[in-house]
């Protein structure tokens, strides 16, 4: 079934069934129901929104929360991490002007699908899944492992990704750049996640690490409130250079 076109057919027919009270009234007024609450899930638009939608969007996604406390980080939860980074992260993006869409502000649990919902209505610019691990040094970002598609007009849900998976590759091509000048290290790599591969828009899993050198080789850094506050600085920056590149494409597109 053309899922794209069924709504509309199933409408007509629905509006063909005069009487209240007639069975066939019903069976048609249902299946429109059923394919409403439902069609969204199936297939996702593939093509991105104009990019005026876009605009200054981001969407910070503090992973786990409730009753998925994540990996324990010492003295803390990985949920209580996150969560505060991205209060932190969203103050420095609301100075610099965007507008930031958070999946979750409390101890909350959050599932994936949820999230993705989240991000996709946002319709933003980028979306950073932050995350907090013990292991390895620096930050860790992952785009999804999804192969990319190209040309397709609707993807299913669970792989909705894959047809930004050239923007988010740049995405993280521009967060390397600026967290290397901030002289953090930092690991690129591919990942399979459900939330991430759900999502309609350039996305990342930024995974903060100790910042472990050979004179440091500790993990205290990783509660170091000035290493969090330069890291944060340092994707803030990222951002503000990705509105500008995408700004750039922008104007790019709309000349003769």
């Amino acid at each position: 079934m053309n899922l794209c076109r069924a709504p509309l057919a199933w409408f007509a027919k629905a509006q063909s069934c005069r009487e209240p009270g007639d069975a066939a009234a019903i069976r048609c007024i249902f299946s429109f129901g059923l394919i409403l609450a439902f069609a969204p899930r199936l297939l996702i638009a593939q093509s991105p929104p104009p990019i005026a939608q876009q605009r200054s969007v981001v969407v910070l996604d503090a992973a786990h929360g409730g009753d998925d406390a994540g990996a324990s980080l010492g003295g803390q939860q990985e949920k209580a991490y996150t969560l505060a980074f991205s209060v932190r992260l969203r103050s420095l993006l609301a100075a610099r002007g965007f507008q930031v869409v958070t999946t979750r502000e409390s101890d909350a649990s959050v599932d994936a699908d949820r999230r993705a919902d989240i991000a996709n209505h946002a319709n933003a610019m980028a979306c950073l899944s932050l995350h907090a691990t013990d292991a390895g040094s620096g930050v860790h970002l992952f785009v999804s492992s999804l192969a990319p598609v190209i040309d397709a007009r609707f993807m299913p849900w669970k792989t909705a990704q894959a047809a930004w998976i050239t923007r988010s590759l740049t995405l993280a091509g521009v967060l390397n750049s600026a967290l290397s000048h901030a002289g953090i290290a930092v690991t690129l790599g591919r990942v399979g996640m459900p939330a991430l591969d759900s999502m309609t828009c350039p996305a990342l899993a930024v995974e903060i690490a100790p910042q472990r050198t050979a004179d440091s080789p500790g993990t205290e850094s990783l509660e170091d409130q000035g290493v969090q506050a330069q890291l944060a600085e340092a994707l803030a920056a990222a951002l503000v250079e990705w509105r500008s590149q995408d700004r750039g494409s922008a104007r790019g597109a709309s000349e003769p």
